[in-house]
């Protein structure tokens, strides 16, 4: 396995301005004030977390799974990654990851290909494009044609030599986490996925958590971490 970039930052949790669990199968969604820094939490290990993400002031100008890897040449996220929006424009920069790759192109199971990849009996089982179509209904400024491309927080998606996708076992551990440093007005769309056919949730989805700092010169220690 090629060589992963992680690195923590160590904050204090009593001055997050914002703690909250997302139960397993759950959404989330939330507006990110420029500076802010979001921690989303691996709590149990092998979780992955389906995210999109808006421009606030543009919500159609949603995040670009292309323009990313285009822009850093790497089909994964780590530390020092800048998500950019469709317009071009920074959303978001990965500031702490101590997973050390993150996926951008497995994008979000479905009903639909719940039944193509596993079986016709999956067809009701819940999946993520279900969660973010329920959390964008309870905006006016979405609609269904701003499901995009989305980003799968720690997890393992290896690309074969032929180039084909495979969905492996995860990456990660207990308490790892990711962190994202605001650059603009942003609005964050998680899907906690509730998948069981594939190892990427380990076959047992567990809870995901989510700190917001204001990142008024809070101060920490930063390294390396061996993963």
């Amino acid at each position: 396995m090629e060589n992963l970039r992680a690195m923590e930052y160590r904050r204090s949790v009593e001055a997050a301005v914002y703690d909250q669990t997302i139960l397993a199968g759950d959404g989330w969604m939330h507006d990110l004030l420029p500076g802010q820094v979001l921690r989303i939490v691996d709590v149990e290990g092998n979780q992955a977390v389906d995210t999109l993400f808006y421009s606030t002031e543009d919500p159609a100008d949603h995040y670009s799974a292309v323009g990313t890897i285009t822009r850093q040449g790497s089909l994964y996220l780590t530390t020092g990654s800048v998500l950019v929006a469709e317009s071009g424009r920074e959303l978001l920069k990965i500031t702490a990851d101590t997973c050390g790759r993150h996926d951008t192109i497995g994008g979000a199971c479905s009903a639909q290909s719940n039944t193509v990849r596993y079986a016709h009996d999956t067809l009701p089982m819940h999946n993520c494009r279900d969660t973010f179509m329920l959390m964008l209904s309870e905006r006016s400024a979405f609609s269904k044609r701003d499901l995009a491309p989305n980003v799968n927080f720690f997890m393992n998606v290896p690309v074969t030599p032929e180039g084909g996708l495979t969905f492996e076992d995860g990456i990660s551990g207990p308490g790892r986490y990711v962190e994202l440093t605001a650059l603009a007005p942003v609005t964050v769309l998680i899907s906690n996925c509730p998948q069981l056919n594939n190892p990427c949730n380990g076959y047992n989805p567990t809870p995901a958590r989510v700190l917001i700092w204001d990142g008024n010169g809070e101060t920490g220690e930063g390294g390396e971490v061996h993963v």
